[in-house]
């Protein structure tokens, strides 16, 4: 059964979605005219809302969607637009979701500038409500993404990412921040810190999930997700379906293909020969059980609470993450 579509999945707080968009674009205003243009510009190319559906289905899941609620998705989206505003400039990177970067029409001073009032709109909007249990979870995830991202760049230089270590970057860089959008949902309706401790495990089994999905999707047919695959192979990206191969690869097999992503090759046969090892060794039916694995854990726990729309909402967006296509 195919999973449904985040339009459908949103459904039962399609409106709060739709208030919390207008309480967001709020949010980021400013009497400077060009950070009012930016952050209009920044509000135009808003993603899939994940965050905030994780952020509104928990909290209903645990009490009720409150004001509050809306104030902890936008601490959220505020945090995590400016993250991914600097990590552009990091990368030197123009392009965000099919859209030109910050930094690429702006510039980068401008565009850390802009990152630096996002990330004070957000601590402010908590301090001004008192909300400073969200501050916590949210200013948490954000120290831990950071860990996370320098942690990467520490292991990437020798390639030899041991898959604990893959875990524990991904567990910092990617599932942190869906956890803190479950935890502070719980918190936003008033659940008690078991609750939220469940509901912020929760999310890192998701976002663990989500990212093994991702690293899947290099090794698929190409073109199939709208994308080049082998895009992480050129990077020199370890990701679990490649150090799952090479740790039961020949030492000359795994001396060969070693080279071949220290060299970030754009050559096609180059690349389709290290996806072709991938899938031959192994890699891609190993991190396909393993997405599974942190799949079926989120359902369990989801399972210890009452049965409403909002835990629907959950599991479907559980399944989307795991079984989406793109």
């Amino acid at each position: 059964m195919m999973p449904l579509s985040l339009d459908e999945i949103k459904q039962p707080v399609a409106k709060t979605i739709d208030d919390f968009d207008k309480k967001f674009r709020l949010s980021m205003k400013s009497p400077v005219p060009l950070l009012d243009r930016i952050t209009h510009y920044i509000v135009k190319r808003k993603g899939k809302q994940m965050r905030p559906l994780f952020v509104f289905f928990s909290a209903g899941l645990c009490g009720g969607i409150q004001e509050k609620t809306h104030r902890a998705a936008t601490l959220i989206e505020l945090l995590h637009t400016a993250t991914l505003v600097h990590d552009d400039v990091v990368d030197d990177s123009n392009e965000r979701r099919g859209f030109f970067s910050l930094n690429a029409l702006w510039k980068n001073k401008i565009a850390v500038l802009v990152g630096d009032y996002l990330l004070s709109k957000g601590l402010l909007l908590s301090v001004e409500h008192k909300d400073f249990e969200l501050l916590e979870i949210v200013s948490e995830a954000v120290k831990v993404m950071s860990e996370g991202e320098l942690l990467q760049i520490e292991k990437a230089r020798r390639l030899d990412i041991s898959e604990e270590i893959y875990f524990e970057i991904i567990r910092r860089k990617t599932a942190s921040l869906i956890a803190s959008c479950c935890a502070c949902g719980a918190s936003s309706a008033g659940a008690d810190s078991e609750a939220v401790r469940k509901l912020h495990q929760f999310g890192e089994w998701i976002g663990i999930a989500f990212q093994i999905k991702d690293d899947l999707f290099d090794y698929g047919p190409s073109g199939a997700i709208g994308k080049p695959t082998g895009i992480d192979i050129k990077e020199s990206k370890m990701t679990l379906p490649l150090i799952h191969a090479l740790a039961n690869a020949s030492y000359f097999d795994k001396r060969r293909i070693i080279s071949i992503i220290k060299s970030r090759t754009s050559d096609r046969k180059k690349i389709d020969e290290v996806i072709r090892f991938v899938n031959e060794s192994g890699g891609i039916q190993y991190a396909e059980d393993q997405m599974k694995r942190y799949q079926q854990r989120a359902f369990d726990l989801l399972a210890e609470f009452p049965p409403n729309e909002f835990r629907k909402g959950l599991e479907e967006l559980v399944r989307f993450t795991t079984e989406r296509q793109q």
